[in-house]
């Protein structure tokens, strides 16, 4: 995720900002309807990493055998393949027979309709691409719609319309990147209001670059957070520690799905900062989500 991203972070200040005002009001109105459990579901933005060949993928394998054990590893994808093309039927068919039934897909709406058309004219692609998703069946999570920069509040309406008209089988989280959406606590008031009168989770970014993205404003019982990492440096652990306890303090106040997805520049990075994460969740909070583990390999016989 190059979004935000600087490369001297002396001066970034990683702390978590404290929730928004509105947070836990949604968050009370959902504790009763909680799922027992709850659900936390953690992931990278692709499966076709090599690098874990002969650390946690078993080396040699084939290429179509790459998701079935990124499955193992994490139970849920930030699925940027479907932001540059929909995806034909057999192929959601083998993604979905490639993971277990607990693993979920998130989607990215196709770029052709976020960024090329800019929501304008695209119902028949979004109709096409939501007919496609609905494929993946229970391993279906939400498709996440981002906007690029270029897409401002002068487009509210337009977006209000989208998301309005917007497939109801298919749930959806939106991502906001142009700074003025955030800027205006009146505009953000509005925006975020909307999207929890539509039901649709605001994404939270933690990003370095881009602090007024990292809102921590909940519009649903559902968090959908997406963190770029640095290579592992001190401040990735301190992240990761303040992520799990944020997590922990929302799902004790009726949080029902979180929802985080990793980005490091070096793949090899996402595993470690992920079970660091996770371990720090199940201390918190008791909750056993299966953490990513270097997995034996089987050993060469040798002649004498």
């Amino acid at each position: 995720m190059d979004f935000g991203r600087l490369s001297d972070l002396r001066y970034v200040d990683f702390r978590l900002p404290a929730d928004h005002p509105e947070t836990a009001a949604v968050l009370a109105q959902a504790l009763p309807a909680q799922p027992a459990p709850p659900a936390v579901y953690v992931g990278c933005p692709i499966w076709t990493n090599k690098a874990w060949l002969g650390s946690y993928f078993p080396a040699g394998i084939k290429d179509a055998d790459y998701l079935h054990h990124y499955a193992r590893q994490f139970n849920s994808i930030e699925l940027n393949t479907t932001h540059y093309r929909i995806p034909d039927a057999p192929t959601v068919r083998k993604w979905r027979e490639a993971v277990p039934d607990a693993f979920r897909f998130c989607p990215k709406i196709p770029q052709v309709i976020s960024h090329d058309r800019a929501l304008y004219n695209a119902d028949d692609l979004t109709t096409a691409f939501c007919r496609a998703i609905e494929g993946l069946g229970p391993t279906l999570g939400h498709a996440f719609l981002q906007l690029p920069p270029t897409f401002g509040p002068e487009h509210l309406r337009r977006l209000e319309r989208y998301l309005l008209d917007f497939p109801a089988y298919v749930p959806l989280a939106v991502e906001l990147r142009h700074p003025g959406w955030f800027s205006d606590a009146g505009l953000l008031a509005t925006i975020t209001a909307m999207l929890e009168a539509l039901g649709k989770p605001l994404v939270i970014s933690d990003v370095a670059g881009r602090r007024d993205a990292l809102h921590q404003r909940l519009t649903t019982p559902v968090a959908f957070v997406r963190l770029n990492g640095h290579g592992l440096i001190d401040s990735d652990f301190r992240r990761a520690d303040d992520w799990a306890a944020r997590v922990a303090a929302w799902l004790e106040a009726g949080l029902h799905t979180a929802y985080v997805f990793i980005h490091q520049k070096d793949i090899l990075h996402s595993p470690l900062w992920a079970e660091h994460f996770l371990r720090r969740l199940h201390e918190l909070t008791g909750m056993a989500v299966h953490p990513p583990r270097i997995i034996p390999q089987p050993v060469q016989g040798s002649l004498f």
